[in-house]
């Protein structure tokens, strides 16, 4: 996390949300260009990651909140680690699917923020991903069920697929971290 205190301004209002929600102070970045060329994922996003940073200093809201990046971002924290200004990148990309999804702004992939839900639910009903249920509560509500069965039965053939979770002892913990940040939200 950026510990340099966040500099708001007013006349842009989606910056200040997004440095409100985030607590990074995206202000400080001087398109080195660094997260960009470090992302794993850059080749399959629309908008480069310090793009999006300058997109929301530019007050370009619909721009950053319906694009692909905010879905396709790995969250693997390489830009952030490459930041010169210690500027949380991963986290603020965060900040901006959780946007997206409160403002109900479409994405580029329609499928990817069902994913997102999707994947967060079974991990608050589980404690953990168990990707069974994950593709089958993803593909009930698609409605796309043949589409990986191919894939699907190679990967329960080499054991990658269990067909039942494995026990996991912090379940309770993981469901107190949900509750607490649902209470945040509101």
């Amino acid at each position: 996390m950026n510990t340099s205190e966040p500099t708001i301004q007013t006349e842009n209002s989606f910056l200040s949300e997004v440095l409100q929600a985030s607590g990074e102070n995206l202000q400080a970045c001087y398109q080195c260009q660094k997260c960009s060329a470090g992302c794993p994922v850059a080749y399959a996003m629309d908008i480069l990651p310090n793009q999006v940073l300058r997109h929301i200093q530019y007050d370009h809201r619909e721009k950053v909140l319906s694009s692909k990046t905010i879905w396709i971002c790995a969250s693997c924290y390489s830009c952030s680690v490459r930041c010169p200004n210690n500027i949380d990148i991963a986290k603020i990309m965060d900040t901006l699917r959780s946007m997206a999804l409160q403002s109900g702004m479409k994405s580029g992939e329609k499928d990817i923020p069902l994913f997102h839900s999707v994947f967060l639910d079974t991990i608050k009903s589980k404690g953990r991903i168990h990707e069974l249920s994950l593709i089958l509560q993803f593909k009930a509500k698609t409605r796309d069920f043949l589409k990986d069965a191919g894939l699907g039965w190679k990967m329960y053939k080499r054991g990658k697929i269990k067909l039942f979770p494995s026990k996991f002892g912090g379940g309770k913990e993981i469901q107190e971290i949900f509750n607490t940040f649902e209470k945040r939200e509101k």
